[in-house]
């Protein structure tokens, strides 16, 4: 087992065995260790913060420190099979920039982020204040996120950039959710492909 993140074994289902895999916002590398080692799979975390590019390397994970504001202009075309950004595009001021990106340098791009139409969030806006939840952890006023989004919200934006959604569900206490995910979901998750 990965970790008690079942929504990370989610979202490596998504991804097919041996590709070679960029991971936007890696982390410590979880994910991409566990695609190496229960799929085959290769390639490379991206990372700025110290610590998590230290993690990785430490895990035996390929990592680049690099901020994601500046692009991926380091990767031809194609480079990889499967571009990932998870827990990632909430960070980025420019986020149609970075889901092209995502479409060039890879053939397949997954990405999740929090979804803000989640009912407790909902409920804690009608309330007056904004939701403190295990997706969103902080508070407004301490929080890494530049902005919220929704699964609604992640469609029209993908064909803003000229994607297609090939697959996308919610995660809930990780678990998938198919139906009614902007409402029933605390994560939204979407599989595309440049068209």
């Amino acid at each position: 087992m990965m970790s008690e993140r079942k929504d990370l074994e989610l979202i490596a289902e998504l991804v097919p065995p041996g590709s070679r895999v960029l991971d936007l916002g890696c982390g410590s590398g979880e994910l991409l260790a566990h695609l190496r080692d229960h799929k085959a799979c290769s390639g490379y975390g991206i990372e700025l913060a110290d610590a998590n590019v230290l993690a990785c390397v430490q895990r035996g994970i390929d990592v680049i420190q690099l901020n994601l504001e500046e692009g991926l202009a380091l990767f031809d075309d194609r480079s990889f099979d499967v571009v990932l950004q998870i827990d990632t595009l909430q960070h980025l001021r420019n986020t149609q920039k970075m889901l092209r990106e995502t479409a060039r340098v890879g053939r397949i791009g997954i990405v999740s982020f929090p979804n803000f139409a989640h009912w407790p969030n909902r409920l804690n806006v009608l309330s007056g204040r904004m939701p403190v939840t295990r997706a969103l952890p902080y508070q407004w006023y301490d929080t890494p996120n530049i902005r919220v989004g929704t699964f609604a919200d992640f469609e029209v934006l993908a064909r803003s950039c000229g994607l297609a959604v090939t697959d996308s569900f919610g995660l809930q206490a990780g678990r998938e959710v198919r139906r009614w995910p902007n409402l029933r979901a605390s994560v939204a998750v979407f599989k595309f492909e440049q068209t």
